[in-house]
């Protein structure tokens, strides 16, 4: 198994890459990681296909209360304590919302720095969860 310095993943991330990112190397589970504004319908694709899991986006806590967004359980009980809020779509611009153009597309509504809580909807298909403070 390979290891990058968090140099390069830094790199890669900057220039629109896909990262994997590990626990540890016993646990044998990992999540793929990129650049919420460079995400778009192909990267969401490859997510749901080989990741085959719950695809989200980090938001810092200061970004969330621009969107509106309140956790979803305010006290986790969770293992990993993951902040969830109620999920999200775009306002406009998407269909049914499922679609992987419409949930990129809800994604960089999300994390625009204009955009405020009537840009979005809830519920909706992005599951956005409140950044731990150290990333």
């Amino acid at each position: 198994m390979r290891f990058d310095s968090v140099q390069h993943l830094l790199k890669m991330l900057r220039s629109g890459g896909m990262v994997v990112i590990t626990d540890d190397e016993q646990d044998g589970e990992g999540s793929l990681l990129m650049a919420a504004e460079r995400t778009d319908a192909e990267a969401v694709n490859f997510m749901a296909m080989h990741a085959r899991g719950l695809i989200c986006l980090g938001l810092s806590e200061a970004h969330c209360k621009r969107l509106g967004l309140s956790l979803m359980v305010p006290h986790s009980r969770a293992t990993h304590g993951v902040g969830f809020t109620c999920s999200i779509e775009a306002r406009e611009g998407v269909s049914t919302g499922i679609s992987v153009a419409d949930r990129a597309h809800s994604i960089q509504v999300a994390v625009d720095p204009g955009s405020v809580a009537a840009d979005i909807v809830q519920p909706g298909r992005c599951s956005p969860y409140r950044r731990c403070p150290a990333g």
